[in-house]
């Protein structure tokens, strides 16, 4: 038997679901949602279905928006000749928090990793492809995560790319290996995307 009533245990098990988030600290959220008066309850409930609904990806760079295209490749103050490959969404956010980079982003939405069945099949790599066939795009700047998976998978784009006459550099290494951007800080960020080379 539960040491919580049903709905308690329901939520606490909700949260225990999501990343990161042991059975602790799924008690401790299950505990404050109860605290919240019922408008507080209700508009985080609100703000999920919202998300859920109307969050979608950008049909050019495959980042989450809420307008297609997203406002970052509608910028008309966007350097559109630099392209900037990450492997997540909340990657472009973590770039974004920099104010360095000026160019547009293109999300893979994962890194190649063999072992778990994720190919280039399985990633967004045909559909920069399809990008580069403008000839507008003169640099990709490979900022996939400085671990295992991410730098196989910015070799292996180098290579698909150079051969189309397009620059491909790689972010300097200002970040940690087997870090994620996500979790980088500005500071670091800056540096690695000055501190990019040729690959």
């Amino acid at each position: 038997m539960s040491q919580y009533v049903a709905p308690l245990a329901k939520l606490i098990e909700h949260f225990r679901r999501l990343p990161g988030i042991g059975a602790k600290s799924a008690t401790r959220l299950a505990y404050y949602i109860l605290t919240l008066d019922p408008a507080q309850a209700q508009s985080l409930a609100q703000a999920i279905i919202d998300a859920k609904e109307k969050i979608r990806y950008c049909s050019v760079c495959f980042g989450l928006t809420d307008c297609d295209p997203c406002s970052i490749c509608q910028a008309e103050n966007r350097d559109r000749s630099t392209v900037c490959v990450v492997e997540e969404p909340q990657d472009v956010a973590a770039m974004e928090r920099t104010r360095e980079f000026r160019g547009l982003y293109h999300v893979l939405h994962g890194a190649l990793s063999p072992l778990d069945g994720v190919g280039p099949e399985q990633l967004r790599v045909k559909e920069l492809l399809l990008r580069l066939q403008s000839g507008q795009i003169r640099e990709v700047i490979m900022a996939t995560n400085p671990d295992v998976e991410g730098e196989a998978t910015a070799m292996y784009l180098a290579k698909l790319l150079k051969p189309l006459g397009v620059k491909v550099t790689r972010i300097g290494h200002g970040l940690p290996v087997g870090g994620d951007l996500e979790y980088a800080d500005e500071v670091t960020l800056s540096k690695a995307m000055e501190n990019r080379r040729e690959m």
